[in-house]
């Protein structure tokens, strides 16, 4: 019996209008997995190529901003002759609740994949409530 396969594609980033690109590149937007706890919500970004001096992370007023840069490697004065990888930057953009703690927010990189850390603020942490008895 043979392992079914999934076809991933890399989708190209678009410009907001009146936006202009400073590097001459192909922009992907990369791949992300979302998981929530009850005081946490992860992002994991894949972003191949992409290490922890080439990324730019910005949180601006409730956007969370995520660059990566990628510069394509072939060896001195040859060309690739086949290529099925299209090599590019990464740009992805999030709107953020006020239910983030916007001064706890961690990342870390490992092997091409973005770790994002977004604790919830003390208010919109899932709280307990007793209820009493009256007499």
């Amino acid at each position: 019996m043979s392992e079914p396969t999934m076809e991933i594609e890399k989708r190209e980033a678009e410009l907001p209008a009146g936006t202009e690109r400073t590097r001459m590149t192909e922009t992907f937007i990369p791949s992300v997995d979302i998981y929530e706890t009850e005081d946490t919500v992860f992002l994991l970004a894949d972003m191949p190529g992409v290490d922890d001096e080439s990324i730019d992370i910005t949180l601006e007023k409730n956007v969370l901003t995520i660059r990566g840069e990628v510069e394509a490697q072939s060896p001195d004065e040859h060309e690739p002759a086949y290529s099925e990888y299209r090599v590019g930057d990464y740009e992805r953009t999030f709107t953020l609740s006020d239910e983030v703690d916007r001064d706890r927010i961690e990342a870390t990189m490992k092997n091409g994949v973005l770790r994002l850390r977004l604790p919830k603020a003390e208010e919109a942490k899932t709280r307990k409530i007793l209820v009493k008895a009256e007499d």
